[in-house]
Order: structure tokens, then C-alpha cells, then sequence
């Protein structure tokens, strides 16, 4: 039988097997397999928070089909995704599967490639549990504050209303900085800008006054500025000082996940949901003509600006052809 690699999601699966070949079975798990249950807490306070999972409602005939393939396996690969919520759908599957947890049996794709993917086959490692109680943490945290939190609001404010381990951080910060603006007292300020032709050059350039005689100058209103305009519009006017050099402008870094949301955003009007829906798809796959299905960009949930050498050395031949 043939070695088994679970996956998350289907045009993933697609890719990877194209790269694997026909000694592996790549199946995906469709994201969460085990979860919270959604009818009740499902989180023991009194037991240092222990929380309660099952299989998620839907999930129970895949769950047997990987299970009976697991069986019949001779190894058992866990490469979902490269993040928290990667490493802990892997240590459900590990837990579902009976999957000793320092088996190295948890492979990473950074990038969908084949390159990427021969390189994570050949580098398996233990499942981190340090991820998987960081993401534990998170999603008890989402419960507690959500089932705990959001009855009370939606009884003292308003009905419908909810609350949220993010949204509700996010709103005291608003709050905090509309209170600073309305503290803010403003004052009145003036600047005066010109443009001049040198004698000779039909080109001009434009120059700010900075200061008088005695250093800067602070223009307070606009009696204060109509002086000072009136004073310089009968002067003459002398360059002491030209300065040349050099700027070098660097390329911007490669996007992480919270620069590629705001790029999309300004650029194409994306929400950030969209965006990160087109760059899954980009990650896991798409089919080009005369290369199949074929991933286009590296994992974009990551803070890392870590280029990879093959990606690096195409680029510059690419360039150089």
C-alpha cells in the first residue's frame, strides 16, 4: 500500500499528488476535522480550561474514510497548513488516527512547487505542541468571550449585539484614540512656499521659507503671514548652496500577510477576507496550460520575508535572459 499524506484542502491535495506520484495517497481533511461543539461551552473552567472537542457536525464519514485508509497505509503524513491552526488540525488527526505524537510524520509545503514539495517530504518532524496550545488558547479565548460575554451585551445594550476575543480589543483601542482626538486642540499654523526661475533657465523649482535672521520662523496667523509676503516680494534672491547626490532605492520586501491586505486594499479595493481567499487559491494551485495544476506563490499567513534560493535564482536568470 501506498504511503498517506493528508492535506487540507482538495486543490492542494490535487497539486501535491501531481508532484508525489503514484507510490502516495493525498487526501485533504476539508480544513477542521475536531472542534468545540456549538451547542454548549465545551470549555472546563474549573479544569484549568480544558476544552471538551468532537468530531464537527458532517465531518463523521470522512473521518471513517481516513481512518480506513490510515489503516491500510504504510505511513501517514500530516502536511496541513504551515501555522497555528495547521499544527493543531494535524494533532487532531494525529489523536483521531491513534498517531503517536513524537512520530515525525508532520510535513510543511511552504511554497506548492515541487521543489517545496520534495523538500518538506524529506525534512518530517514531531507535531509542535507549543503551536497547538497556542491555537488551543485562542479558540477556548474566542469561546469563553463569546459565549460569555456577547448574552450579557446583547441583554445590557442592545439585542443582536456580540462580542469577540478581537473585535472587542479593536473597539477600546477606537474608543481610546477618538477620545485622544477630541482632547487634541488645535492650533493655527501658516506656511509660505515659492516658486523661482533662475535668471537663464526657463525652469523653475519650488522652495519653502524655513526661517528669518534669527532661525525658525513659526507663522501664527494670517496678519503674521501677509507681512512676511509682503516683505519677500521685493527681495532678491541667491543660491548659496547646491548639493548633488546619489539616492539608491531599494524594491519593497516581499508581502506578509498584513501588508498584502493593505496593498490589495488600496490598490483594488479588496476586503481582506477576498484577499486571502485569492491568495489560497494562488498557494494551493491553479491549473496553467501544459503544467497542470501548479502553486504560484509561498504560504501568505506569515510574518517571514524569507525568499527561497530556487525562487531567487529563476528571478535573476529570468532577468538576466
Amino acid at each position: 500500500m501506498s504511503d498517506l499524506v493528508i492535506v487540507e484542502s482538495p486543490a492542494k491535495a490535487k497539486t501535491i499528488k501531481k508532484y508525489l506520484g503514484g507510490n502516495y495517497e493525498v487526501i485533504a481533511s476539508m480544513g477542521h476535522v475536531r472542534d468545540l461543539p456549538k451547542a454548549r461551552l465545551s470549555v472546563d473552567i474549573k479544569k484549568k480550561f480544558a476544552p471538551k472537542y468532537e468530531i464537527i457536525k458532517g465531518k463523521e464519514k470522512l473521518v471513517e474514510e481516513l481512518k480506513e485508509l490510515a489503516e491500510k497505509s504504510d505511513k501517514i503524513y500530516l502536511a496541513t497548513d504551515p501555522d497555528r491552526e495547521g499544527e493543531a488540525i494535524s494533532w487532531h488527526l494525529a489523536y483521531i488516527l491513534g498517531l503517536p505524537l513524537d512520530d515525525n510524520n508532520r510535513v510543511e509545503f511552504n511554497e506548492i512547487t515541487k521543489n517545496g514539495v520534495t523538500n518538506g517530504m524529506a525534512h518530517p518532524r514531531s507535531i509542535n505542541i507549543d503551536l497547538v496550545n497556542a491555537q488551543q488558547a485562542r479558540r477556548i479565548l474566542d469561546r469563553l468571550v463569546g459565549y460569555k460575554l456577547s448574552p450579557f451585551i446583547s441583554q445590557k445594550i442592545r439585542r443582536g449585539l456580540s462580542a469577540g476575543r478581537v473585535q472587542s480589543v479593536a473597539v477600546r483601542i477606537i474608543v481610546d484614540r477618538e477620545e485622544e482626538i477630541r482632547k487634541f486642540k488645535p492650533e493655527e499654523y501658516w506656511t509660505i512656499d515659492a516658486k523661482f526661475i533662475p535668471k537663464g533657465s526657463r525652469k523653475s523649482f519650488s522652495a519653502s521659507l524655513y526661517s528669518d535672521a534669527n532661525g525658525k520662523i513659526k507663522i501664527e496667523n494670517q496678519e503674521q503671514a501677509e507681512k512676511i509676503e509682503q516683505d519677500l516680494a521685493d527681495a532678491e534672491y541667491m543660491i548659496t548652496k547646491v548639493k548633488h547626490g546619489t539616492r539608491r532605492k531599494t524594491p519593497a520586501p516581499p508581502f506578509i500577510t498584513s501588508t498584502l491586505q493593505q496593498e490589495a486594499s488600496r490598490k483594488l479595493g479588496f476586503q481582506s477576507r477576498r484577499t486571502m481567499k485569492v491568495a489560497q487559491e494562488l498557494y494551493e494551485g491553479v491549473d496553467i496550460e501544459g503544467m497542470g495544476a501548479t502553486g504560484l506563490i509561498t504560504y501568505m499567513r506569515t510574518d517571514s520575508l524569507r525568499i527561497s534560493d530556487v525562487a531567487k535564482e529563476e528571478a535573476a536568470q529570468y532577468i538576466l535572459n
